[in-house]
């Protein structure tokens, strides 16, 4: 299956770069130099090529690819026009595939701010940028960065300010070796949200959710206060009333021989627990002058195999009940304590509100400065915009693609259940008891019910066969039927009965009534 076309923009776009072109047209490779680092690597000389994917199921779907490891690499494109932040939000998306796993290195992304300075041929770590964004992971840390400068309206000075880590577990878009979408959108009303393959990881507002905050304490403590020599902040004191009891022994052991224990029958008192090897040698190069006298190795002394024990018996040690340790009087509130001390407030000097940071540096352009030490990481499909569907639209043709041919390609459940097995051998187990358990109930069963006699051991005994058997069981049943209802029906008439003559006599009454 091949890409017939491209990705086609469906709005307006900042940048956008599928690399299906097969060049590197439009993309400036840095020559700069790394300061405070060894000449043999300050330089960005790591190599950056057009490829297709290894193992794609979309043959001709090229990208950018980080081709060395153990280098500095920069490499970066104009916008074209610069992003300047105001009513519309912004989008940057774009697609990574570590395919050759990832063991020390980012996949991450600038925007560099638009300045007078901005040089593309020398583009390196200080160069300046708005927003940082994308994937990096070294050992088991693995992040998802969103970092964006924030510039001090009262110093003028910038400050990175980072989101906060994501609660999702990343592992997996940096192991799977399949193509992710990294998707971040910031709004003007400075909320954001981080999406991995349409799907948010991470979310907060630029005011609330990053550190060191956007805006500074409106007090802070006072460097000039000190603690009060008397200030005290101990909760509890030892009570200085308290008086050692007088038969308080400090000096009463731990621990103290059992008196009532017994030597245990053949105990070998004269037997040591270790005795010289009777078989040992004494090695034919021993040089007793320079070696010393030679000694056989000791050995567990072989009588004391079928004693309870061997040498001088001992009392075993026990707790000594009169044992108290040393005194210490009981501790009681303290009276004076007046909690942690803590410098005063003052107000703090270096406070600013911005209430919005959304509004940030303008940028540019976009790049890539990487360090890694795996290779072949592949980039594709860019794209920055201010319109969610323009950006779904985008990522539908692209990555979108590359998900339902992987769909495709991928093995049923149970091809997906053995290779997970061949990972995980402890799977073979569950498999096991999932698949085996149930069928055993069934077989159990089957084979443990009631067995029917034979028409054939029926002929030899005179019991009735079964349909003669269910014949006997009805009529009884009928029987029994009609027993109940016969029962239920004198029931009945004596009920009416019992009516009749109650009422008979309460008429009998009223008559009587009415005569008097």
């Amino acid at each position: 299956m091949c890409l017939e076309r491209a990705p086609v923009p469906t709005g307006e776009v900042y940048f956008v770069e599928s690399f299906d072109k097969g060049t590197l047209d439009g993309w400036i490779l840095s020559k700069a130099k790394k300061d405070d680092t060894d000449d043999e690597i300050a330089k960005y000389d790591g190599k950056w090529e057009v490829q297709d994917m290894k193992d794609t199921k979309l043959p001709g779907d090229k990208g950018l690819v980080l081709v060395t490891r153990a280098k500095h690499h920069a490499i970066s494109s104009k916008l074209s026009k610069p992003f300047v932040f105001d009513t519309k939000p912004l989008i940057i998306q774009y697609e990574v595939n570590f395919q050759n796993g990832i063991e020390c290195g980012g996949a991450y992304v600038k925007l560099l701010s638009k300045t007078p300075e901005l040089n593309l041929d020398q583009f390196h770590d200080k160069t300046p940028y708005t927003i940082m964004f994308g994937p990096d992971k070294c050992g088991e840390d693995y992040k998802l960065h969103f970092i964006f400068r924030h510039k001090n309206p009262k110093t003028g000075k910038y400050e990175e300010k980072h989101a906060k880590r994501p609660d999702a577990d990343l592992k997996t878009y940096f192991t799977d070796k399949k193509t992710h979408l990294y998707t971040l959108v910031l709004n003007p009303d400075n909320s954001f949200e981080i999406l991995v393959d349409q799907m948010v990881v991470n979310s907060g507002n630029l005011l609330n959710d990053m550190s060191p905050p956007v805006n500074p304490p409106r007090e802070i403590e006072d460097p000039n206060d000190q603690k009060p020599e008397d200030w005290d902040e101990r909760p509890k004191i030892p009570d200085p009333d308290a008086v050692k009891p007088d038969d308080w022994d400090e000096d009463a052991p731990a621990k103290i021989a059992d008196e009532n224990a017994v030597k245990p029958e053949g105990w070998l008192d004269d037997e040591p627990e270790y005795v010289a090897d009777p078989d040992a040698e004494k090695p034919e190069d021993w040089d007793e002058d320079m070696d010393g006298e030679w000694e056989a190795p000791q050995i567990a002394n072989p009588k004391c195999e079928s004693a309870p024990g061997c040498g001088t018996w001992q009392r075993p040690m026990i707790d000594n009940p009169n044992y108290k340790g040393k005194w210490k009087p009981p501790m009681i509130d303290n009276v004076n304590y007046q909690g942690i001390w803590k410098p005063r407030k003052i107000p703090n000097p270096d406070f600013f509100e911005d209430l919005e940071p959304f509004k940030m540096t303008p940028f540019s352009a976009v790049g890539l400065e990487l360090w890694s030490m795996t290779s072949d990481i592949f980039f594709d499909n860019f794209i920055i915009c201010t319109e969610r569907a323009v950006a779904d639209d985008w990522a539908n043709d692209g990555w979108g693609l590359k998900k339902a041919a992987d769909g495709a390609a991928e093995p049923g459940v149970v091809g997906q259940m053995m290779a997970a097995a061949e990972e995980r051998p402890w799977l073979w187990v569950v498999y096991i008891l999932i698949v085996g358990f149930p069928v055993f109930l069934v077989v159990l069963f089957c084979c443990s019910g009631k067995k029917q006699p034979s028409a054939a051991e029926y002929k030899k005994t005179d019991a009735p066969q079964p349909d003669v058997m269910s014949d006997e069981r009805e009529e009884e049943k009928d029987k029994g039927d009609k027993e109940e209802e016969e029962e239920a029906n004198e029931e009945k008439l004596e009920q009416d009965w019992q009516t009749q003559y109650q009422a008979k006599g309460e008429l009998k009454v009223q008559i009587l009534m009415t005569r008097k």
